[in-house]
């Protein structure tokens, strides 16, 4: 289901999804695959289950491999089978409303160097998994979840959430060179995407609409920066080239917010 990474069913699900792929009795068998390594409380771990003692695991750990899972479920028609809705309640059930997003063992190895208390990459796969819910099929608590993570979002800056040693706030370097596709990582773009999705409009989103602006090339397009080519069961593109998925999301978020790529319009 998960291992080897990139080439797994997992990993195969999630860029078909994000390719815009149509559900089909191929993927619908890769889907029942995926679904034989939930617990009962509703969440994945990428080993499978032998022992009821394993069935029952309620770890609390890994949102941004249930955000992953969450997200092409939905994508292919998911949401409404009932193993779907048990892993949207179990990630409701343990969000942290105080400090925003979701434990996981693996954030971070050192607290001091970061602001958030939980993972903030795993909690952006959740929030954009959470934002393909429209809005009459949201329970009751996600309107919440999603008010105190986008909060979380912009309050650290999108991509400046590493603290220095004398207190301020530091960029993360990658978050700022666009790839697709993503799996675990993230990037300032996929953030975007998602906040413009959710039909957010914020002054602090302006630092990252002007990094795009400013890596956007002379022919109206942008780079594939980031690649896991050479992992995956086929290149997606070339690193250093024109991107057109890396360019369709930045086109798709700029129309969202209002604003052309051509200039670098303030967002008021």
């Amino acid at each position: 289901m998960y291992l080897p990474k990139y080439t797994a069913t997992t990993h195969s699900l999630l860029i078909l999804a994000e390719l815009g792929a149509k559900r089909t009795p191929e993927i619908e068998r890769e889907v029942e695959q995926v679904y034989r390594f939930q617990r009962d409380s509703g969440h994945f771990l990428p080993d499978l289950p032998m022992t009821t003692k394993g069935k029952a695991s309620a770890m609390k750990e890994g949102c941004c491999f249930d955000g992953n899972v969450l997200y092409y479920l939905i994508h292919f028609g998911y949401l409404d089978d009932p193993r779907t809705r048990k892993l949207v309640d179990f990630n409701v059930g343990y969000h942290d409303g105080v400090n925003a997003g979701w434990m996981c063992r693996s954030y971070t190895i050192d607290p001091s160097a970061v602001f958030p208390k939980n993972c903030y990459m795993g909690a952006e796969k959740m929030l954009r998994a959470i934002s393909t819910v429209l809005q009459p099929k949201r329970s009751r608590e996600i309107p919440a979840i999603i008010d105190r993570e986008v909060e979380n979002i912009l309050e650290n800056g999108v991509y400046r959430y590493l603290r220095n040693p004398d207190g301020t706030q530091k960029d993360k370097a990658g978050w700022k060179r666009f790839g697709f596709p993503l799996f675990y990582q993230s990037d300032a773009l996929e953030v975007i995407d998602t906040l413009t999705r959710l039909g957010v409009h914020d002054d602090r989103m302006q630092p990252v609409v002007d990094l795009m602006l400013s890596a956007r090339q002379p022919d109206g397009s942008w780079l594939l920066e980031n690649t896991y080519n050479g992992k995956m069961w086929v290149d997606i593109e070339a690193k250093g080239r024109p991107s057109k998925w890396v360019t369709f999301r930045a086109l798709r978020a700029f129309r969202r917010f209002g604003l052309e790529a051509s200039g670098s319009h303030r967002a008021d």
